[in-house]
């Protein structure tokens, strides 16, 4: 279970890394009329913003407890299930919880904002951005779909560490200690 939780961990991070650079480092430039450029970058729209905030935040936990747990890993045996541990384990799943649930709607709000810029909005008379900038388009759209991986990646995760939290907690009894 520990090997599967760290190569989950270390497959998340580089899912993860590798949404924040292709936004982050994604930049187009192009020729409106005879002088005038349009560059387009992420910090044209905030959906794109938060998204390089929340998976660099994402990565920089997921290696925090990837840390954590490698130099836990050896020890685990010699440790008794006590209440801190319980308490850690709570924290740590809670943890993972906002982790997947933050990373998810910040890649819905990025699609959400990609999808605008690819049809446009005749109602809000915007135009369709991706006729002009494709490659930068193609490249927001690759990272789109690694940070849905990462999220399904940090899914599996939370689903370890809910297993191991609830594994603490007697089978006989719902929600009362082990005593060993």
């Amino acid at each position: 279970m520990a090997r599967r939780e760290t190569s989950l961990r270390i497959s998340a991070i580089v899912m993860l890394v590798l949404t924040a650079c292709l936004v982050a480092f994604d930049t187009q430039t192009k020729v409106i009329m005879l002088s005038i450029e349009k560059k387009a970058t992420y910090k044209d729209m905030k959906a794109l913003q938060m998204l390089v905030y929340v998976t660099s935040a994402a990565a920089a936990y997921n290696v925090l407890q990837l840390c954590k747990h490698t130099s836990l890993l050896s020890c685990t045996e010699k440790i008794k299930k006590g209440s801190s541990n319980i308490y850690m384990a709570w924290i740590c799943f809670l943890l993972d919880q906002v982790a997947v649930y933050v990373t998810f709607g910040t890649n819905c709000a990025a699609l959400e904002g990609s999808m605008i810029a690819v049809t446009g909005s005749e109602a809000l008379q915007w135009l369709k951005v991706c006729n002009k900038f494709t490659r930068f388009c193609d490249q927001i759209g690759a990272a789109v779909l690694c940070g849905y991986a990462a999220s399904i990646l940090m899914a599996l995760i939370s689903t370890i560490s809910a297993y191991k939290l609830m594994r603490m907690y007697s089978p006989q009894r719902f929600l009362t200690l082990k005593i060993r």
